[in-house]
């Protein structure tokens, strides 16, 4: 086989028959192209080089399995989508985070239940209203398609199903974002010390 040089679209393009008949060395070449995308998103993810190199690793060993059934298409963009899905199971089996809504983010006080007085107090009151105006700015500046999903299901109060229905997505795909994004605010939250 002749290497050409890495990253080649048309090279990398010509590959993939062979590395979808089962050859071996046509499939390293293909790994070998976007190899550093995979291992850059997989630190992105999880934050640590050893668990990067196993999500990676982990990663290849499905697209190997599943190249077989790979339709001709942007491979690099199926290779990446493995490696972050891979990485998200990772995330997921280690349980680093519970699910939680958005209102569960932030401190919940007890402002709107009045004093022995029967008036409420404004000082917690302000202080909600406050980490409300901050949270929604982080809202604002997640991706749109974290955001489009918190809105709809944290704000709005929409099921996943009418979520889905709305976005003209799958159901499942409204599930994933909303936990990466829940995910994502819950750090920021962390770092900005807002977090129960």
């Amino acid at each position: 086989m002749v290497v050409q040089a890495k990253g080649s679209g048309e090279w990398s393009q010509a590959l993939i028959p062979a590395a979808r008949a089962g050859d071996e060395e046509a499939f390293q070449g293909l790994v070998e192209a976007y190899l550093s995308s995979a291992e850059r998103l997989a630190r992105s993810i999880l934050q640590s080089e050893e668990a990067a190199a196993d999500a990676v690793q982990e990663a290849l060993i499905k697209v190997f399995r599943a190249m077989p059934r790979f339709k001709d298409g942007n491979f690099r963009a199926w290779l990446l989508r493995i490696v972050s899905n891979t990485c998200y199971d990772h995330l997921r089996s280690q349980k680093r985070h519970k699910s939680i809504s958005l209102e569960q983010m932030i401190e919940e006080t007890d402002f709107e239940t009045p004093d022995c007085r029967g008036e409420q107090n404004p000082e917690r009151y302000t202080l909600r209203q406050e980490r409300l105006q901050i949270l929604s700015r982080m809202v604002e500046g997640l991706p749109s398609w974290y955001r489009d999903v918190v809105v709809l299901v944290d704000i709005h109060g929409y099921d996943y199903g009418e979520a889905a229905a709305s976005l003209d997505l799958p159901r499942g795909t409204v599930k994933s974002r909303l936990s990466r994004a829940r995910a994502n605010l819950r750090d920021k939250l962390a770092a900005a010390d807002m977090l129960l």
